[in-house]
């Protein structure tokens, strides 16, 4: 019967997961907000794309050195490619209620008051789109990019 222990639990995938999710978030939602505010007010959808991207570039060296560090053996390239592949429909998934809100729902100035389309953007793109797409990312990443290494035989 193996022990519970607070360094098994912060030592596991899921966790260090979420922490380094945690830190996207951050990070989206601060160019996120700086290019919605003050760059391109008009393009919001875009804005949460780019602070995705950027986001996910961060994401990567992460779960690879930290979330994901004792698995994978993939090539580099491959590996990469893979998890480009897997952020590019992250960054769809997270984008997507965003989208809808806005353009699909309307809920946009002059149907809605700034602050109430302010806090349609927000519930769809950071709360409901950020949930789809770590949930996906998460599975996504176990499954293909850092998958688990097979156990070795002992001969």
């Amino acid at each position: 019967m193996q022990s519970f222990s607070l360094r098994s639990v912060v030592e596991h995938p899921a966790l260090r997961f979420l922490v380094v999710g945690g830190l996207g978030f951050v990070i989206t939602m601060g160019i996120n907000y700086g290019l919605k505010f003050f760059v391109i007010p008009q393009h919001p959808v875009t804005a949460l794309a780019i602070g995705i991207v950027v986001a996910t570039v961060v994401s990567y060296f992460l779960n690879k050195k930290w979330s994901f560090g004792d698995r994978g053996e993939l090539h580099t390239g491959h590996e990469v490619l893979l998890f480009v592949v897997v952020s590019l429909i992250g960054v769809a998934l997270n984008s997507a209620p965003l989208w809808i809100s806005r353009y699909v729902l309307g809920l946009a100035v002059p149907n809605v008051s700034l602050a109430g389309q302010e806090l349609a953007d927000f519930i769809s793109g950071p709360v409901i789109g950020t949930l789809i797409a770590m949930c996906f990312r998460y599975w996504a990443m176990n499954r293909f990019v850092f998958p688990a290494r097979p156990a070795t035989l002992d001969a």
